[in-house]
């Protein structure tokens, strides 16, 4: 298996998102773009919306001092998804997959709309858990190359399964 460290251009946001997927060389470049997209997209979603609710839910004391029980379970859901997001997860050679990323967005959910319930939301929920989509804009570069649909990965790195790239996510030009 070809293990492909993704990396993120740091220009659209402030700290560089970084994640392992693995793969075999004689993967499609298209397949392998769209699970790579598809795991960037999970991945964003999952740091904005723990972003937010840091910013918006577990910054307001009335939570912690009216629901105490409500708010840790909301810090703990905050704080396991970003650490299964962090780029900390590349130093520990740990694969993001698609269903636990799924998983810790239907956790955040379920319990945003706990903290709702007890009447402390002030932003549109349905809009901001409807945010996650694919980057269709993003190219896949590899050494100086755009890794071009219609070709085999091992086209651009040989038939070697022990191969270990860093691919950088880039916007379309």
């Amino acid at each position: 298996m070809v293990m492909v460290h993704v990396k993120t251009a740091a220009a659209e946001s402030s700290e560089e998102q970084q994640f392992l997927y693995e793969c075999r060389s004689a993967l499609s470049i298209d397949e392998m773009t769209d699970a790579i997209l598809g795991t960037h997209a999970l991945q964003s979603h999952i740091q904005s919306l723990a972003l937010l609710i840091r910013q918006r839910l577990l910054a307001d004391p009335s939570l912690a001092e009216s629901y105490p029980d409500v708010a840790l379970a909301l810090k703990r859901s905050v704080s396991e998804a970003e650490t299964y997001v962090s780029k900390e997860q590349v130093a520990h050679k740990k694969f993001l997959s698609p269903h636990a990323l799924r998983a810790h967005i239907k956790s955040l959910e379920k319990e945003v709309k706990v903290v709702q319930s007890k009447g402390f939301l002030d932003f549109d929920l349905p809009q901001l858990l409807s945010d996650c989509e694919l980057h269709h804009g993003m190219q896949l570069w590899w050494a100086g190359k755009e890794l071009v649909r219609g070709k085999k990965l091992c086209d651009y790195v040989g038939d070697n399964e022990k191969t270990k790239i860093v691919i950088i996510l880039k916007p379309s030009r």
